[in-house]
């Protein structure tokens, strides 16, 4: 922590020693400054996004098939489970696949920056 202390025109300086820094050759600034890094594929989070969407899509298909008398009208008591349940499933994991298909095809706009990396 520094000290600080007042001198007798009321200003305040502190114990801390400032060197200038050498001058520098050019503008200051390096080309390594404004180099973009390699991008890292964030394959768990794709992963998940792909299982979210397999079992959403298959609920909603199982829940379509209630829905439509495919399947015994005994179990129509499920219905709205399995509907909303594939619901919650679906859309989160079919919004992150689109991302990853976007970003791996290239499509301007689109990297694999946006989707979230579960990694620590």
């Amino acid at each position: 922590m520094p000290t600080y202390h007042r001198m007798a025109n009321g200003a305040e300086s502190t114990d801390i020693k400032y060197k200038k820094m050498k001058t520098p050759t050019g503008d200051g600034y390096t080309a390594l400054q404004f180099k973009k890094s390699p991008v890292k594929i964030p394959w768990r989070s794709i992963a998940v996004a792909t299982v979210l969407f397999l079992l959403g899509t298959a609920l909603l298909c199982v829940g379509a098939l209630v829905l439509s008398g495919h399947i015994s009208s005994k179990f129509n008591d499920r219905l709205w489970p399995i509907m909303i349940l594939g619901i919650l499933l679906f859309i989160p994991g079919a919004y992150h696949v689109r991302l990853a298909c976007y970003a791996y095809k290239g499509y301007k706009g689109y990297s694999f920056e946006d989707i979230p990396d579960y990694e620590d």
